[in-house]
């Protein structure tokens, strides 16, 4: 860029672009408004106040036919951007004129007594296209620092009209930014931005465009080869409420007592997690036994038989052969009992989809319930091509969870039959998976408690309060979910809604 300019005329900047301010002599505070040169629809960009009117209308003259003005935008509504527009409307006198704002704006800017139309950038998804085919788009910077303020961008010459954003209050007033820019527009963003995290907000949209020039509505214009590193310096600069010693205390503690309740958080569950881990090995223990009770006492029987008929000599090869035969069943039985609780019970770290009737069956299989058994009839109304995204171990512990309270109700009232209906469909949004039984319900009182840690209507012995509270965790915080109960005409009803995975 040269460095010898004279600012008493138009400067351009960029092709067709130029700068049509003013140098306010000793003022820290400069206005740059800029024209857009187009044909008959130029656009004039943050025309400025009364006090430099005539100076910015004698160089926009030099360049075009003031008439030929068809856009003015304005990228907030304070009087130093915006006051001498209603002057302006009266020199292009042309009924087509529009001013490009934001609706936030635009009930604000109509108190200067602007008669044009208004061309709101929110309404016309963000983007101005001209009919010689110029174009700008539109990125809204709210609070920065109007709640409607917005940035312009012309993708051809890649110039960011930036309003407010990187502006500066300089002594020493220079066109063109050097690297020192940034200790020029500290003060400016410090004072004039309301938080770190909102001006944050607009530096990130900015950041992603390709930008060789930035003309910013005071301070110097910014050439690309200072624009990333003054970003980041932005980005790293505390402003506004920031800026308030007291302010800046209190959000520091808030955070600090968030993260320590976190951790709080973290700590317990960790705990719940590994009481849970032990609860299951002894259910293991327990599930084991009662599946291998039955083939162990048949093999003793078988045993015994064979033992009784080896000391009087009266073994019969064949009989012998088939009673070998269904021993080693019984044991391939037990052995392959063993293997799938260790496979239930292993961590298992991959998600993947996995069909849902699946891990339904597995959970029947590990609670030795089947829908032949005398005393419980399972309906099933499963549709068994559907699936779900997650570990399909910790499923399957959802499922033995709900089902072993069933169970044990069973028990505990010595119900003579039991009807318990599991169903699984899926809508739009959700794939949902229903278990009700008709053991009368759960009492009132107790069911907005049944999730929580260490409740229990068993007693100690028979249960620790852990498994629908861990059931809840997996689905609601690993599965994308939801679990709750309710009550129906007969008995309870588990729900688990899962959204569909993307």
């Amino acid at each position: 860029m040269p460095k010898n300019y004279d600012t008493s005329e138009a400067i351009e900047i960029a092709p067709d672009i130029y700068w049509v301010g003013m140098h306010l002599k000793d003022d820290p505070f400069q206005c740059h408004p800029y024209l857009i040169k187009n044909d008959d629809e130029s656009i004039l960009i943050d025309p400025g106040s009364m006090l430099e009117f005539s100076e910015i209308i004698r160089k926009v003259k030099s360049i075009i036919d003031i008439k030929s003005i068809k856009y003015i935008v304005l990228h907030h509504q304070d009087p130093d951007l915006a006051a001498a527009v209603p002057e302006i409307e009266k020199l292009i006198n042309r009924d087509d004129l529009l001013i490009v704002t934001h609706s936030r704006m635009s009930l604000l800017i109509k108190h200067y007594l602007i008669t044009s139309s208004y061309y709101e950038i929110d309404k016309h998804d963000n983007r101005l296209i001209t009919s010689t085919g110029l174009k700008l788009d539109f990125y809204t910077t709210p609070y920065c620092h109007s709640p409607g303020a917005f940035v312009s961008y012309e993708p051809d010459s890649k110039v960011l009209f930036s309003g407010d954003i990187f502006g500066g209050i300089e002594e020493s007033w220079e066109f063109y930014a050097d690297k020192s820019y940034f200790e020029k527009a500290k003060q400016f963003h410090q004072e004039y931005m309301p938080s770190k995290d909102i001006f944050n907000y607009a530096l990130g949209k900015i950041e992603n465009l390709d930008i060789n020039l930035i003309a910013p509505q005071h301070g110097s214009i910014i050439e690309k080869k200072y624009i990333k590193n003054l970003i980041q310096d932005m980005k790293d600069l505390d402003c506004g409420l920031y800026i308030d010693d007291k302010y800046n205390l209190k959000l520091i503690d808030t955070i600090q007592k968030l993260q320590d309740k976190e951790k709080t958080i973290k700590e317990r569950d960790l705990q719940l997690l590994e009481q849970s881990k032990r609860v299951e090995i002894g259910e293991m223990i327990g599930n084991i036994a009662h599946q291998w009770r039955q083939p162990l006492a048949i093999m003793s029987s078988t045993v015994g038989i064979l033992k009784e008929k080896n000391n009087i000599n009266s073994l019969d090869k064949e009989d012998t052969a088939q009673k070998l035969e269904k021993m080693e069943k019984r044991i391939a039985y037990m052995s392959d009992t063993i293997e799938d609780f260790m496979n239930y019970y292993k961590p298992n770290k991959g998600s993947s989809y996995f069909k849902v009737h699946k891990a339904i069956q597995k959970a029947l299989d590990i609670l030795n319930m089947s829908s032949n058994s005398k005393k419980i009839k399972i309906n099933f109304f499963i549709d068994p091509n559907i699936e779900v995204y997650g570990l399909i171990n910790e499923f399957v512990q959802v499922i033995v969870s709900i089902l072993s309270n069933i169970n044990d109700i069973v028990k505990n009232k010595n119900l003579s039959y039991t009807n318990i209906t599991i169903s699984l469909f899926e809508d739009e949004k959700y794939t949902t998976l229903t278990i009700a039984d008709d053991c009368g319900g759960i009492e009132e009182k107790n069911l907005n408690k049944i999730f929580d840690p260490y409740f229990t209507t068993k007693h100690q012995s028979m249960g620790t309060g852990l498994g629908l509270h861990i059931a809840k965790m997996i689905i609601e915080d690993n599965m994308n979910g939801t679990l709750s109960a309710r009550n129906g005409n007969s008995g309870a009803e588990f729900i688990i809604k899962m959204k569909h995975a993307n």
